[in-house]
């Protein structure tokens, strides 16, 4: 039987701020007739958003999947591979593998809040109606006539530009884990967001955000 000794845990807590407005949607189950069409995920009590933490680890793990040459491009599964030599199984969890003996996944992502600071900057837009958010319109062009389509007019919500989010990750180390190699992927990662992009849209402008951050270990 193998046995995994938990020896310690990383922790990596920093600031992710929107340079463009950001949108990671949420439900419609409340948005009345001649509302806005696409809202953003909001805490259900507060009305403030945040960013999921299954948000913020699948961009990681994509992130790294692309920088590794893990991607399948025939299936579009995230690696599931569960070799011993693979970062990406090792610190994510092999996809759908429970053949492996890599034992629990080593990142832990929490949910990112609204900081305190841009949550008192966008207070005022409660005042429009609006929870803590933008409204964007946008309609789609006919490329036969290059001009706006008919009936195409749709509204969604952003977090405006310039807002911060509290980014809070743990890493679990094992006995036999290389802890500067697991903290060294998951800062490549990290990195990538800054090229890449956060929630829906990103190659519409949506979602380019930078990140700091510091690492500690955990008491």
């Amino acid at each position: 039987m193998a046995i995994l000794k938990l020896i310690g845990h990383k922790h990596i807590t920093g600031t992710l701020t929107c340079k463009t407005g950001l949108r990671i949607g949420g439900s419609k189950d409340d948005i009345d007739v001649g509302g806005i069409d696409n809202p953003i995920i909001r805490d259900p009590v507060t009305r403030l958003p945040y960013i999921p933490g299954s948000s913020i680890k699948g961009k990681l793990r994509s992130n790294l999947e692309y920088r590794l040459g893990k991607v399948d491009t025939n299936s579009g599964q995230p690696c599931g591979c569960g070799l011993e030599t693979c970062p990406v199984c090792r610190i994510f969890g092999p996809h759908k593998n429970t053949r492996h003996s890599l034992g629990p996944t080593r990142i832990i992502v929490r949910d990112a809040p609204l900081s305190a600071d841009s949550k008192a900057k966008l207070e005022p837009l409660l005042e429009q109606g609006v929870d803590y958010a933008e409204v964007k319109r946008e309609n789609w062009i006919d490329r036969r006539t290059g001009v706006a389509g008919q009936g195409g007019l749709r509204t969604q919500e952003r977090v405006p530009a310039g807002s911060q989010f509290d980014l809070n990750i743990h890493v679990r180390v094992f006995q036999g884990d290389d802890p500067q190699a697991l903290l060294g992927y998951i800062e490549q990662s990290l990195k990538m967001l800054e090229t890449e992009y956060m929630g829906g849209s990103g190659t519409r402008g949506y979602g380019w955000v930078s990140v700091k951050y510091t690492i500690s270990d955990v008491a």
